[in-house]
């Protein structure tokens, strides 16, 4: 009983984490078509500016500052890169966003070097959230969902609750009609897309110290997040958060299950000859498969539902 409450919460906590990712790619692609390769090189951003910041002011300012700075970067890209290159069409806005993770990288080389930052859980934060059955779950990653279900909250309350939000609602599908009354779409794609960079570092904030900050965290982070997405069905909100917990389940269970297929076939009485493929293949547990498992869901949805678990188009 222990295992499956604590796995089901540490299951919660990084689902949520994800969906905070794949929350701003999700509202990017839906109001501008843009499939940007560089969001996780905003979380990354969002992590460093976290630490950096909390170096100097600590980690409460941070939360709010270190955001606020990725999403205004993100704001000045949109409106100084993307919407350059966004009359040569798709390919080259990719294109324009693949390069660009790659120029970040090698700017937080330069500025914080190749090595991991010492960006720790605040003192308040340190310790157990609670003790049950003898397992503690810790404070922080409890702050983690209540911060990322509060910015859900929010978004929704945005999105269906204020001017703004039917203003940017309404310039997805009708764009040509919103200008029409006066409304400056370029300015509103450019406020959707520096909101969705600031989601996106807002979870590198929290997330950077709860794991590590150090370069290589866009490119650990940057596949799943797709996959999040294709999974939920693109553009939709609430498939990124369905999509999100189902892989931070997936995920945590399975690497805490040390299981393999040779103890249920020999008790069938299946005999593999020890050394085969068959008999090394067979032996991998699901601890060790685990980073594979959304990738194996990811082809299963395209497989059986191609738009997605809620999506209302084709991937």
């Amino acid at each position: 009983m222990e295992f499956l409450l604590i796995s089901l919460l540490n299951g919660l906590s990084y689902g949520l984490l994800l969906f905070m990712l794949s929350s701003g790619l999700t509202l990017i692609f839906s109001m501008m078509g843009v499939l940007n390769f560089a969001h996780a090189s905003f979380y990354m951003l969002g992590a460093y500016f976290g630490y950096a910041i909390s170096q100097q002011v600590g980690f409460w300012p941070a939360l709010l500052v270190a955001p606020l700075a990725v999403g205004l970067l993100g704001a000045m890209v949109e409106r100084y890169g993307l919407r350059v290159v966004h009359k040569h069409g798709h390919v080259s806005e990719l294109l324009f966003t693949f390069g660009l993770s790659y120029l970040i990288v090698e700017i937080v080389q330069m500025i914080w070097g190749r090595a991991p930052v010492p960006y720790r859980v605040p003192a308040e934060l340190e310790g157990a959230l609670f003790t049950m059955y003898s397992l503690s779950f810790p404070a922080y990653r409890g702050f983690m969902m209540a911060v990322a279900l509060l910015m859900l909250g929010a978004v929704w309350l945005l999105l269906t609750r204020t001017r703004i939000g039917l203003v940017i609602q309404a310039a997805l599908t009708h764009p040509e009609a919103v200008e029409a009354l006066g409304h400056n779409v370029p300015r509103v794609f450019m406020l959707v897309f520096g909101g969705g960079c600031a989601l996106a570092g807002l979870a590198g904030v929290i997330g950077g110290n709860a794991f590590v900050t150090e370069p290589g965290m866009a490119a650990t982070v940057g596949s799943i997040i797709f996959v999040v997405v294709v999974v939920g069905g693109m553009g939709s909100l609430a498939g990124a958060l369905l999509a999100s917990l189902v892989i931070g389940m997936i995920q945590t269970f399975a690497v805490a299950l040390d299981w393999s297929l040779l103890g249920p076939l020999a008790r069938l009485g299946v005999d593999i000859a020890p050394g085969s493929a068959a008999f090394r293949l067979l032996s991998l547990t699901l601890a060790e498969v685990a980073p594979i498992l959304p990738y194996v869901l990811l082809v299963l949805v395209l497989i059986l539902r191609p738009r997605g678990l809620l999506g209302t188009r084709e991937t």
